[in-house]
């Protein structure tokens, strides 16, 4: 097939549209054109004048080679996409089956690999299965009442469930995992334009359906959940893992352990250290969800005309500071609300969600601002989960049990907001106003200031007075690494940290092109059991 780059048309295009582009950037007629797949669509949206769909395309046409030969540039040539395949089995005989301990991303595609290649593996999840989970969920936005074990961090599909359910990723992979799991979620009920569109997302409705479809392909090829049981300890034998030890005295046995547990199981942290596994505390980010209608946002990314045609338009902002810290944008949701993601009692952090029609009245993004161990004020690998409970027993005060808001102009002034400006919070969950300037120590909060105005000039307005800050965002990333050598195995034999939890993903894709990677090291040692 042949690739071609590069492929503009109008906002408002058809199907024959692009065809009949794709033909005259190779010089053939359309009817040499026998099939075309979209590799790539994003949005050109640098002249407002002019803006435009860019493609990439995988051409079909007859006699490619002497067409190439003709048309060969930058951007058209042949293509030479890389298809996943699992490695070789390993020659160590498997006597149980592996545990996966977590169902977020990374847990869920490592389930998903080991049970495809016959390893029936076993996840256990602390939180409960995606009905009883999306009660509890919503059941706390309406009436704040916290289920700690059943929540926005924990239960069927980890953290990013109740999300954008974004896909994009800056890791580079030249094995094909990234297709992998596109296809997965896709076979699995996912838009088919996230195989394809430069910032692909599901939507957090069509996402826990998705998720719910791979766990029922996960079972019917072999494996096994287990919901709401709760990681407890490990059996050591000869210093190899021999089981896992969980709650109601349940007794696992396995010679492989993947710890895919996630940025919020801090209980689970302390037990690992307490079990003698090498960890450290590692940087990460904090700040507040920021709020702007999204017609404004709209507007300034497309221009008034293009708007009109265009879905809810995201925006992605990244600052450098004269102190050494950065300031950018984090899990930016088009037409999307501010949720309430606690999941500790007394403690209070905010996330951001949008369905998958993202029409929501407001843009909300978290505007974060890089801190690290030094900013901790603590020692020992759990020094950045103790500096994330304390902001979020600060926020909980701040907003008496409700998410704190405040509007930026009060924040920047340090005064309490009494109420909107021109347009009102989209929120899941209960809040209230608070003088949340008070969470930050003055580095943090001169920093996010700071970069607030940078960002009004990019956007023209996004520092404006009446946009809404809610806080906290504290769960950025996870504030601890697991350490684990080349084959993926931690400091003790057997147990394999992978994904965002272990401190080696950021997002539903890394996290579960990390679980692969996970799958795959045990694939390479391991012999299913019965062979």
């Amino acid at each position: 097939m042949i690739r071609i780059k590069q492929l503009k048309v109008p906002v408002k295009h058809t199907a024959e549209d692009i065809l009949r582009k794709a033909a005259k950037m190779l010089k053939v007629s359309v009817d040499r054109i026998s099939d075309y797949r979209i590799v790539r669509r994003s949005i050109d949206a640098r002249k407002k004048s002019e803006v435009c769909y860019v493609y990439t395309l995988d051409v079909c046409v007859a006699q490619e080679r002497s067409v190439l030969k003709k048309v060969y540039s930058n951007n058209i040539m042949l293509t030479n996409e890389p298809e996943y395949q699992y490695p070789q089995r390993g020659t160590i005989p498997l006597k149980h089956s592996p545990v996966i301990v977590g169902s977020g991303p990374a847990g869920l595609f490592c389930a998903y690999a080991l049970a495809q290649m016959g390893y029936g593996p076993i996840v256990i999840e602390r939180g409960k299965d995606m009905e009883a989970r999306k009660r509890d969920v919503e059941l706390f936005w309406r009436e704040n009442r916290l289920d700690p074990e059943s929540n926005v961090q924990f239960g069927a599909g980890g953290a990013g469930t109740f999300s954008d359910g974004k896909l994009n990723t800056l890791v580079k992979d030249e094995h094909g995992r990234s297709r992998k799991v596109l296809d997965t979620f896709i076979r699995c009920g996912a838009p088919e334009a996230i195989a394809y569109d430069s910032k692909p997302h599901i939507g957090t409705d069509i996402l826990a359906d998705v998720i719910q479809r791979m766990q029922k392909e996960i079972i019917a090829m072999g494996g096994t959940f287990l919901f709401e049981t709760h990681l407890e300890g490990f059996v050591w034998e000869n210093g190899k893992v021999a089981g896992v030890r969980c709650c109601r005295n349940q007794l696992l046995e396995t010679e492989a352990v993947v710890l895919a547990i996630g940025h919020s199981a801090r209980d689970t942290f302390q037990m690992l250290l307490e079990e003698g596994f090498s960890m450290e505390a590692k940087a990460f980010a904090v700040g507040l969800r920021v709020e702007h209608p999204q017609a404004f946002i709209d507007e300034h990314q497309y221009g008034r005309e293009a708007m009109k045609f265009l879905g809810a338009a995201p925006y992605k902002l990244a600052t450098k500071l004269p102190n050494g810290r950065g300031v950018y944008s984090f899990c930016m949701c088009p037409g999307g609300y501010v949720v309430n993601a606690s999941s500790e009692p007394g403690r209070l952090a905010v996330n951001g969600m949008s369905y998958s029609g993202r029409k929501g009245p407001n843009a909300n993004s978290a505007i974060i601002v890089t801190v690290n161990p030094e900013d901790f004020k603590g020692t020992g690998p759990l020094s950045g989960v103790e500096f994330q409970r304390r902001l979020e027993e600060k926020t909980y005060a701040l907003g008496g049990g409700r998410i704190p808001q405040q509007l930026f102009g009060d924040f920047e002034q340090g005064k309490e907001s009494d109420g909107y400006g021109s347009f009102e919070s989209c929120t899941k969950g209960q809040a209230s106003f608070g003088p949340i300037h008070e969470l930050f120590e003055p580095a943090l909060r001169e920093s996010f200031v700071e970069g607030m105005h940078r960002f009004g000039g990019v956007i023209r307005g996004f520092d404006r007075p009446d946009c809404i800050l809610s806080g906290v965002e504290s769960r950025t990333s996870s504030p601890v690494r697991i350490l684990r050598n080349e084959e993926f195995v931690s400091s003790k034999s057997g147990v394999y940290p992978c994904g965002e939890g272990a401190g080696y993903a950021g997002g539903i894709m890394s996290a579960a092109m990390d679980g692969l990677k996970a799958a795959e090291a045990i694939i390479r040692k391991f012999v299913r059991k019965g062979e």
